[in-house]
């Protein structure tokens, strides 16, 4: 069975519940590095068609393709989504708006043109919105739609994030099924590079089939290769969502998430390497039997240092706590090696 096949088996299975087309799937406030100065930011992740990759079968760790509506939403549904979400950022002077949705904003065959173009709108009028952030995959990236993007938002400034996950060819076809190659990202980034647009670069920490120490190793190299082309990097650290082949594999005890202190040590490296290049975690479930922990004792506080360091790029704010379990992470590190079942990787 292919890995695919197996991904689309398990959503298939899933029942999904429709729900109003004119609410947003999630929207929160949070804040943000941007240009180097903490800025507030609104995150909308809109309710849309749905991934077209996703509906294919997909990434093996990704459960919100089933945030998707259960029909295409109208432009008055967009609309009617945007202004319930900007309503939690109205006592907010200036903010950043990231938009994701359960796929690609710039496809248009899941956002179109239409809806696209009168949501940038509606922020590029709105004077207390200083950047728009959408993400996309690489393949939907051409020189015509950010140039209409960019049209639509005037002067304001423009970003496009990317889930790359990793610069491996390999651990991102046979761990994440991800669909499209480095290469296919270059050229976006390229692309956006030339009209004036920055690049935000998502990596994902620790997918299926990788144990911890080659997970690091993949994150550290994969900084590296993809750091010419991003402004900043965010390094996700998989957790179990419902509804994966990740979660398939964890409800057998074939899968861990990562350890946090992995991710502590990636930037400490990481930092050393591109002092210069902005770079964070945001431990989403961290200290949870779902996401990324050590032990109960320390998770909390090493998860808020990662926080804390992603906004000041202090190396001197990540944990140094002295845990007993971060003993155990060291022998994790050097024997899981001898005893991982089936590596991808040689």
């Amino acid at each position: 069975m292919s890995l695919n096949k197996a991904v689309l088996e398990i959503r298939q299975r899933i029942k999904v519940k429709p729900s109003p087309t004119n609410e947003p799937a999630a929207s929160w406030t949070g804040t943000d590095l941007v240009n180097g100065v903490q800025t507030k930011t609104l995150t909308v992740i809109f309710k849309s068609a749905g991934c077209r990759w996703g509906k294919a079968g997909g990434c093996t760790m990704c459960g919100y393709v089933y945030d998707c509506a259960s029909e295409p939403p109208s432009l008055e549904d967009y609309m009617a989504q945007l202004e319930k979400a900007i309503r939690k950022a109205e006592k907010f002077p200036e903010f950043m708006v990231k938009i994701f949705t359960s796929g690609s904003f710039l496809d248009e065959q899941e956002v179109v043109p239409e809806a696209r173009d009168a949501i940038l709108k509606n922020l590029e009028e709105d004077p207390r919105v200083i950047k728009v952030l959408v993400e996309t995959r690489p393949n939907y990236v051409t020189k015509e739609n950010v140039q209409a993007c960019l049209r639509v938002l005037k002067d304001k400034p423009f970003e496009l994030a990317f889930g790359l996950e990793t610069s491996s060819d390999k651990i991102r076809r046979d761990s994440i099924n991800k669909g499209f190659t480095f290469q296919d990202f270059v050229r976006a980034a390229e692309i956006a590079k030339k009209y004036g647009v920055t690049v935000k670069v998502y990596l994902m920490l620790k997918p299926l089939f990788l144990s911890e120490k080659q997970a690091m190793e993949d994150i550290i190299c994969s900084i590296d290769d993809a750091a010419p082309y991003a402004d900043t990097i965010s390094i996700n650290l998989c957790n179990v969502q419902k509804g994966t082949l990740v979660e398939a594999l964890w409800e057998k005890g074939q899968y861990r998430p990562p350890w946090l202190w992995s991710i502590i040590e990636i930037l400490r490296q990481a930092k050393t390497a591109h002092p210069d290049l902005p770079l964070m975690s945001d431990p989403v479930g961290a200290g949870s039997k779902r996401g990324p922990h050590n032990c109960k004792i320390c998770s909390s506080e090493v998860a808020d240092s990662l926080r804390t360091f992603s906004l000041t790029q202090n190396p001197e704010d990540l944990s140094r706590a002295d845990c007993e379990c971060k003993e155990l992470w060291k022998k994790v590190l050097e024997i899981e090696d001898f005893t991982y079942g089936a590596p991808i990787l040689d």
